[in-house]
Order: structure tokens, then sequence, then C-alpha cells
């Protein structure tokens, strides 16, 4: 009985292997409109101009001007696109382009890109191999401060439609190009732009921004793959407070209020939310698991019994485990101004990073459970961000997307979650599905150049960029 048992389970398994297949479907060539003729070196050259602006905080007055300043050279680098595109300003310095389609009874595609950058380290300056705001082009690259974050990818558009504009071309589809002015501190910019589109009663067939791209050396299967998000996390932070008596160190009460504040902490972050193989980071291994080695193949198609070891394995690194649950991550402490004071309340923030299918109401439940019993109060520091749903992975404007990416099928392409927030998350009542793809070409080590020293885009990464926009537009416009 038990050989018969276990020949029936090694059948199933094998059975379930062998009808593994992606649920990734790409577009046949044809279908696929080609990318104009474009000048490559102007365009490297371009994204070096636009990298010397420093449009780094608008809310500053020390920068505000720059924003400006890049916002009048966009509109001078790129006439033929400018002279098609109906031009507006929200939130001060968020840019609204649209370009009208001859038929307004199909919904339009928008486009985003942000073109505010985080300010480079304090002292890093010198340990650039070109200076950040440089736009230096060397070394078969643009360097400089958002040359990948973002102003790569606008400028790329950008591109892409001057070369489309300057060819003939005219969409039957709207095209409608967002550039966000704060999405590094907030996406007020973003926020705006959806709301100016929300009066006007402008529906979205979908809408692309950054989020994810194509991984070089994706350790699953050490060769590149491209990731498409199809959803991104919810973004929250929590603040933990314990009033206290305050007083002089030298005489403590026998419970401070750093040590409830501290015990508080502990208690939340020992009970971390379950690890579950589902969702986005599942669709993602279900896609890439026809690619895979055998026992890969064998766990991905029989995950109703390897689960745990899928799990396991996804969780092996930082990022993978974040992708399988609800972070919890505490980044802030406040106590008392003087080593020698005891302070009137303790507080720290936790920040939570919240899966799809999970809530920020879930959260707060969770973190005050945990505390029970210790005298502190907890709330939002702001009112937190849900997570967005999951957008199809059907849909034909996934697979043009994924045509693109996969480069004529020489790379496999997989649905992914965006662990970090991007402006798209303003426009997904307002779009049939959001995703969030960049496409270049980097290894997992480049990739931490973004935010960090010698950020730098490659010019076959910028002739990536500016053909992918091209072809999607021409495709889906038309």
């Amino acid at each position: 009985m038990l050989a018969l048992s276990l020949a029936a389970l090694a059948g199933t398994i094998a059975v379930r292997t062998l009808a593994l297949d992606s649920p990734v479907t790409l577009l046949d060539a044809e279908a696929v409109a080609p990318a104009p003729a474009f000048d490559l070196d102007g365009a490297a050259r371009r994204v070096g101009e636009a990298v010397r602006f420093r449009t780094i905080r608008a809310s500053d007055e020390a920068y505000a001007p720059e924003f400006d300043r890049f916002h009048e050279w966009l509109a001078s680098a790129y006439p033929a696109a400018h002279a098609v595109m109906q031009k507006e300003v929200v939130a001060g310095r968020t840019l609204v382009y649209t370009w009208a389609g001859s038929d307004a009874s199909r919904p339009a595609m928008l486009l985003l890109a942000h073109h505010d950058v985080v300010p480079v380290t304090g002292g890093t300056d010198s340990q650039w191999s070109h200076p950040p705001f440089s736009g230096t082009v060397a070394d078969g690259a643009v360097w400089g401060r958002g040359t990948i974050d973002d102003k790569g990818s606008l400028v790329a558009i950008f591109e892409a439609l001057e070369a489309l504009a300057s060819h003939g071309f005219r969409p039957a589809r709207t095209v409608i190009v967002v550039s966000g002015h704060d999405e590094e501190t907030g996406g007020t910019g973003a926020a705006a732009a959806a709301q100016l589109l929300r009066s006007r009663g402008t529906q979205l067939e979908f809408v692309l921004d950054e989020g994810l791209a194509t991984v070089t050396d994706f350790p699953l299967l050490g060769r590149p793959v491209a990731l498409v998000g199809v959803a991104e996390k919810g973004y929250g932070t929590l603040r933990i407070t314990a009033p206290a008596t305050g007083g002089h160190s030298s005489a403590p009460p026998p419970e401070t209020g750093v040590e409830v504040m501290a015990r508080a902490v502990l208690a939340i972050t020992s009970q971390p939310f379950p690890m579950r193989f589902d969702g986005p980071a599942a669709d993602m291994l279900r896609a890439l698991a026809p690619h895979a080695p055998l026992p890969v193949r064998v766990a991905v198609a029989n995950d109703w019994l390897f689960e745990p070891l899928l799990v396991r394995q996804l969780a092996s690194t930082p990022g993978g485990a974040a992708t399988l649950h609800t972070t919890i991550a505490p980044t802030m402490l406040r106590g008392s101004p003087q080593e020698n004071v005891l302070p009137q309340d303790a507080a720290a923030w936790i920040n939570y990073r919240i899966a799809p299918g999970h809530s920020a109401a879930a959260v707060l439940d969770h973190a005050r459970a945990a505390t029970g019993g210790l005298a502190v109060e907890i709330d939002w520091q702001r009112p937190p961000y849900e997570p967005s749903r999951v957008s199809s992975t059907g849909s034909d404007a996934f697979r043009l997307i994924a045509t693109l990416a996969s480069e004529r099928g020489s790379v496999p392409v997989a649905p992914g979650l965006v662990t970090a927030t991007t402006d798209s998350r303003s426009f997904a009542d307002l779009a049939g599905d959001v995703y969030r793809y960049q496409p270049i070409h980097a290894s997992m080590r480049e990739f931490e150049m973004i935010h960090g020293t010698d950020e730098h885009l490659k010019l076959e990464n910028l002739e990536r960029l500016v053909t992918f926009y091209a072809r999607l537009v021409a495709t889906a416009a038309r």
C-alpha cells in the first residue's frame, strides 16, 4: 500500500512537472511596430544636459529655479514633440503632456518618469568617477545623479516622441506623459496630475512607470530576466510613543520611558508577518520555472507539496523575503536630548511595506496587539498608502511590454512585485492596469548605484530605452 501511494505521488509530481508552462505569452514579431531612426550620440548628450539641472527638492528655494530651467530646456530640446503635445503644469512644477489621438473613444495610455532626484550624500562627491552633476559622457555611459532614477527614462521618452513626431506618426490612442517634480519626497505632483485627469473623466488603458527592470544575473537562472512590476507594496510608518515622567538620570524610576519604548519595538518585531508563496512572488516563479533547472521546475509545478522549500529559498535574501510578506523595519528613535536627563516621552518609528492582500488596518491592529499591556500610544505618522491591486498578465498592454522586454524572445519575462513606492499609485483608479518596468539591463550589484555613488546610464541601455518607448507608443497608440 505504501509503495502504491509513493508511486502515485511520484506520478503526480512528474505529470505536473511535464505540464508546467509559463503563463506569460508574447506577441508575434509582426504585431509590434518598428522604432524610427534616432541619434544615439545626441540622446546621450541630452541626458547629460538634463543631469546638470540640480532638480533636487522643489520645496527648497535654493533648488526651485533649477526646475524652471529644466522645463525650459526640455521644450527647447524637443521642439517636434512639444509642437504636437499640449503641455500643462500642476502642483507648481509637475508636467502633464497630452498628445491627442484621433479616436477619442479609446482609453489613453500614460507614461510616467519623474524629474526630481535625490541629493548626493554629503562628502561623497569625490568618490564618483565623474562629478555627480556633470552629465559626463565617457566610457560608454552617461554619468550623474538621475541618469537611471529617473531623468534617463524621461529623456528617452521624449527622444522617442520626438522621433515619432518627426517621422509623421499620428496616434489614434491619446498618449499622456506625466513627469512628477517630487516623487522622491512624497509624490504630491503625481497626485495632482491624477486629479486633473480624473476631473476630465480621463480613462487609461494602462500606465507604465519605473519599478523593475531586466536583471542580468537573476539568481534563479543565472541569466538575464525581465521583471515587470504588476503591483507595488503599500507604505506606512507607525509612531510608538511611551509617555514617561522626566527628571534627573541620577534617580531613575523602576522603568523609564526608553525601556518601555524599547520593549514595545521588540514586541512588534518579534512577531513578523508570515511569509506566503502567493501573489506576484509566486507568479514570478511560475513564469520563470520553465526556464529553470529541473529541481526548480519540480518544486514550482508542485508547490502544494514544496511550498515551505520555495518560501525558504526565496527568503534567503532580504530582497526575496520582502516579496513574500509585509515587512517591519524600525528606523528612528527619540529619547532625551541630553545624556543625564530622563525624557518625558520616548518614541520610535517603524516603517512598513504592506504586501498585496494585506492592509494598513491589519498592520495597526497587529502592532497594538503585540504591545498589549505596555503603556504606549501607537498611530500612523501620516496616512498610509494601501498596497496596489495586482494588474493583469493577460492584457494586451502586458503582452506588448513583455514582448518588447523579451528582446525577440531571448530574455525570459515574469511579473514581479515592486517593494518600493512609485508615482504610479496615484493613477490606479484611472487605469485598467498599472505596470512598472524600466527597459534597462543591469546586474544586481549595478542596481546599487541608484541613490548611491557612480550612478550612470550605459549607452546600450539608453538605446534600449528609446527603442522600447518608441515601439511601445507606435504599437499601442496606432
